[in-house]
């Protein structure tokens, strides 16, 4: 039998899946790292521990009992925007600037003002943002100039590990099209914005569709990993466009939500589809030739691990005596709730947000406090908030053109039963399950295959692979309720957006008192 693995390299860890020639996942094994958040807004992460997840991952999926030699291709995925550099020699200069990271407002300012607003959704396909990486490497030159001096390669998180991997430079269009510098039409570099913003062109690697081979595992990856020396390594994906090849969302009319750590409503399109206010990224798609549009929420899941982190002692002691999953702890004491929350209603805006407000100032927020509410009611008022956010995504989405007729859903949230629901409800629309709720990194095995020649193009290897599972219809009973809380909930950033401002720089103040 015939192995892909698929490698995603993620915010809170790498995730490695080894997908058989049916498409059926025989193995998974993750291991964990920290992000740091040193000062406000600021979020960073160490490259090395990347590299270091990515060896435990891989060594427990061939513990198995896989041959190596069974693997015939591998393909990465990961986190997208986040800024690695690297000096002459291939050593890492500073830690990773990760994607979720907000202090770039003022670099986005002097882009947009460089190049111009229309320029930059012409040429890039959106509007530069804080979390996005070109803001990130002015920031360096500005505040970090031995750093800046010493660089000589700039990477996104799966591209470094693909050097440690291969020793090659290379990027896929579709990670590429998160920078700020990616001709989204040509899919390559515009010479245009690295002129304007001083950024040398030899500092970027070659771009490659995501079913290129773009290198071999060397030796010494071999060695740390154990795998075979000499397994081709395709381009892959930033992990939103694997996403959507692991969840078939390869076709017009197909949507996919992710509930990760960040939110995301991504759709398909044949031809580049540009939001005029640059409120949806239209990026390069992982099937060659096409592209496609998405919404991000910054903080879902991200919300409810926030969440339970911050208030749920006892029921993180209660999952730890039953040995259970906390979150299903959490979502059962949800389910105890009307829909609605009874007028309790969540912004989660944790990090920030971006669509369909780019605001690094944009803080979460509890709304219609009241004596009935209790724990319970915040709960599903998170689960609640965080699809009222992904609405935002679907509807800008359906007001450029795109019509959306199904929807599929992974991620870990995906696992929810009532969060699914809720999505359902809110979106009045049917949610499909599919038969890996995987998503990523099941795209990234998926695309390994494809590039070495297992399946002939992306859309045979969604079509043999991907099985629809489960459907989850909307309530009738629900819709009018939710339908009234999002009008609701659609006013409540805009009034609130002058104090968010003032409440950063009381932030800061206190910083520099």
């Amino acid at each position: 039998m015939n192995y892909f693995l698929g490698l995603d390299v993620g915010t809170t860890g790498a995730k490695a899946i080894l997908v058989n020639e049916s498409g059926k996942a025989a193995a998974t094994a993750s291991a964990g790292y920290s992000m740091f958040n040193p000062k406000p807004l600021w979020s960073e992460q160490n490259p090395e521990d990347w590299w270091k997840a990515v060896q435990t991952s891989f060594k427990n999926i061939i513990a198995g009992g896989i041959e190596p030699g069974q693997i015939k291709g591998i393909g990465l995925t990961g986190q997208m925007h986040g800024l690695v550099l690297l000096d002459k020699e291939g050593k890492v200069l500073r830690p990773c600037i990760m994607w979720n990271d907000q202090r770039t407002s003022g670099e986005c300012e002097e882009i947009t003002s460089k190049i111009g607003f229309e320029n930059l959704l012409k040429i890039t396909g959106n509007a530069v943002l804080p979390g996005f990486t070109a803001p990130k490497i002015i920031w360096v030159r500005k505040y970090e100039k031995a750093v800046y001096e010493k660089a000589q390669h700039i990477l996104l998180p799966k591209d470094y590990i693909r050097f440690c991997l291969t020793g090659e430079f290379a990027m896929d269009v579709s990670d590429a099209s998160g920078t700020s510098l990616l001709d989204v039409n040509k899919r390559d570099w515009s010479d245009l914005i690295l002129s304007k913003l001083d950024i040398p062109r030899s500092w970027l690697p070659p771009v490659f569709e995501s079913t290129a081979i773009t290198g071999k595992l060397s030796k010494k990856a071999a060695h740390l990993t154990g795998l075979k020396a000499g397994t081709p390594v395709a381009a892959g994906a930033g992990d939103q466009a694997a996403g959507g090849i692991g969840t078939g969302t390869i076709k017009n009319g197909i949507a996919s939500v992710v509930l990760g750590t960040s939110g995301v409503v991504f759709a398909h399109t044949d031809k580049l589809t540009i939001e005029p206010q640059g409120r949806l990224h239209s990026f390069c798609h992982a099937s060659t030739g096409t592209w496609h549009v998405m919404g991000v929420t910054l903080s879902a899941a991200g919300s409810l691990r926030w969440f339970r982190d911050t208030f749920c002692e006892s029921e993180i002691e209660e999952a730890h005596k039953l040995k259970s999953d906390i979150y299903k702890i959490l979502t059962r004491k949800a389910d105890e709730v009307p829909a609605g929350s009874e007028g309790l209603i969540f912004l989660p805006y944790l990090s920030g947000e971006r669509t369909p407000y780019p605001d690094p100032n944009a803080k979460g927020t509890f709304t219609g406090i009241s004596v009935r509410h209790n724990k319970d009611h915040f709960i599903r008022s998170v689960l609640e908030g965080v699809a009222y956010s992904l609405k935002d995504c679907l509807s800008l989405i359906s007001n450029i053109g795109v019509d959306i007729k199904e929807i599929r859903i992974s991620g870990g949230g995906a696992k929810s039963k009532l969060w699914k629901q809720i999505l359902a409800d809110v979106f009045n629309i049917e949610l499909v399950t599919l038969n890996s709720t995987e998503g990523a990194p099941y795209g990234a095995a998926l695309l390994a295959a494809v590039a070495a020649g297992y399946f002939s193009t992306v859309e045979e290897a969604c079509g043999q692979c991907i099985l629809k599972k489960e459907i989850t219809a909307p309530l009738k009973k629900n819709l009018p309720v939710y339908e009234e809380y999002y009008k609701i909930y659609t006013d409540l950033y805009p009034s609130l957006k002058h104090s968010f401002n003032n409440i950063t720089q009381a932030v800061e103040h206190s910083y520099t008192r």
